[in-house]
């Protein structure tokens, strides 16, 4: 029952956000929800023996509001003195509130304004801006600036064959609602960040610093996407060579990358008897301080709050349910912040794959005997399957992109990754601690990567690696993702009844 309730609760709330997030309804309509919800448990005290489950349907349906209304109260409205100067040049005082994004050409900086000057009249505001900049503003986070361009509002472009980003509403998840374009900067103060996230963010750079040191391009550019989330020297060219080939996942800091750190911690703590509760702290520093560092990227909040439930679990002797603690966590991310429900690829993506991942690996492994479980190849081919059967759809949507070859690619790189990482780890402590002689100890990471480069490379050069497919509507989705984890439930089921016979 519990299950029933958890389940009908996250169900209803992600089914409220997702109404809200499409449609303009409000407070009547939450509270049409509520008023149905009432009325189903009225109409069940006629029946006693339907009451648990028609409490299980109001909880839904009250969810379902709680859902409509948070998302309602999120939606990002602007401020009107900004909008008021739409279309002119400005001025603009405010902090940067997360980690600059350097391009090859700029900076985009995300600002929370809090200062206008224009026409010779200085007025408070209270909005998120985002200001691009040159690339070597020299300007970081937690800085305060003032900012000088034209003041417009986010547009929606073309990403190629039909499709359409919505790049308002992806920058509106962040709480940007404007953009200052081609504007000079100048720091006018420092330090108004979080310093935990900015200690975070120092370490980061730091560590990248060392990786440069020690290895060349593009390899540096993959350990630092593998490591800790950094792909901006990997370049614009190898970073498609890696999505078409379906290996996108292993550039960026994911879920995978933090539990083979966290799992790595584990092994090395439990060969030399740690006492419990420093593993558990110390699991969950690294799973934060990971999550701190990516600027609280949805897949690695989401990797670093399921590891934290396992391990919280692990640590008090209770089961630990994935599915369940995905739901949890999934509602906690939404309810923190609605819009990236339906604004935020990295956390569609993110849950998909690993809901893919607890479903549907134990149905895919068993009929894998064919492959050697030597190298843990044979698990690896069957979450690979898993996580790329649950987020092809999405991705089809998003991109139009198949990658034909993704299977064999992940099959040869990921059995690699986690020697790449700790590898890398090796080498960045060089770069800081050895000056020029730090590549003799960063060869086997210099080896490693380059084989994961040239997998990708080699793939990618297959005719027909990406097979461009055209654009449909997200409507299709809802059908697709029905069917496909019906299917997983019905093959649960008979896998459920075959071992009981």
């Amino acid at each position: 029952m519990s299950a029933k309730i958890l389940y009908a609760v996250v169900g209803g709330f992600i089914l409220g956000v997702f109404v809200r997030s499409l449609f303009p309804v409000g407070f009547a309509f939450a509270g049409l929800a509520v008023l149905i919800a009432v009325a189903v448990l009225l109409l069940s005290l006629n029946d006693r023996s339907k009451v648990r489950s028609t409490a299980v349907v109001a909880l839904a349906l009250l969810a379902f509001a709680g859902g409509v209304l948070r998302t309602h109260i999120a939606v990002e409205t602007g401020d009107p003195a900004l909008s008021s100067q739409l279309g002119a040049k400005v001025v603009i005082e405010g902090a940067v509130f997360a980690e600059p994004d350097v391009r090859e050409a700029s900076v985009r900086l995300s600002v929370r304004a809090d200062t206008l000057f224009a026409q010779g009249a200085t007025t408070t505001v209270d909005a998120g801006v985002l200001v691009v900049a040159p690339v070597h503003a020299g300007i970081f986070y937690g800085d305060r600036i003032r900012a000088e361009g034209n003041l417009e509002l986010p547009e929606t472009f073309d990403t190629g064959g039909e499709r359409q980003f919505d790049y308002p509403l992806f920058l509106a998840k962040d709480g940007i609602a404007y953009e200052l374009s081609f504007a000079k900067v100048a720091r006018v103060g420092k330090n108004e960040g979080n310093p935990i996230k900015a200690s975070a963010i120092w370490l980061k750079q730091i560590y990248l610093e060392g990786l440069q040191r020690a290895l060349a391009e593009p390899q540096s550019g993959l350990a630092g996407g593998i490591t800790v989330g950094d792909k901006r020297g990997l370049g614009e060219e190898l970073s498609e060579t890696f999505r078409a080939v379906g290996l996108t996942h292993i550039i960026v800091l994911s879920g995978y990358n933090i539990m083979i750190v966290i799992y790595g911690i584990s092994r090395v703590f439990a060969r030399f008897s740690v006492r419990r509760s420093i593993q558990f702290g110390t699991s969950i520093f690294v799973a934060v301080f990971f999550a701190l560092m990516t600027g609280f990227a949805s897949a690695s909040v989401r990797a670093a709050a399921m590891a934290t439930i396992a391990v919280a679990g692990s640590a008090t002797g209770r089961m630990y349910l994935a599915l369940r603690a995905l739901a949890v966590v999934g509602l906690g991310m939404v309810i923190w912040n609605p819009l990236v429900l339906v604004y935020d690829p990295g956390f569609q993506l993110s849950i998909l794959a690993t809901a893919g991942l607890i479903v549907f690996t134990p149905l895919i492994a068993p009929r894998l005997t064919f492959i050697t479980p030597k190298f843990a190849l044979r698990e690896i081919a069957a979450t690979t399957i898993a996580t790329q059967l649950t987020v092809l759809p999405l991705l089809l949507y998003q991109n139009g992109q198949l990658p034909v070859y993704s299977l064999f690619a992940n099959l040869l790189v990921l059995v690699a990754v986690p020697w790449a990482m700790l590898l890398s780890l090796f080498a960045a402590l060089a770069g800081m601690a050895l000056g020029p002689f730090a590549v003799v100890v960063a060869f086997p990471a210099y080896a490693l990567l380059s084989y994961m480069i040239g997998v990708a490379q080699l793939f990618a050069a297959l005719p027909f690696a990406a097979v461009s497919l055209p654009a449909f509507s997200a409507w299709w989705l809802v059908p697709v993702y029905a069917l496909l984890f019906a299917a997983a439930l019905f093959l649960r089921r008979g896998m459920f009844m075959n071992n009981t016979d």
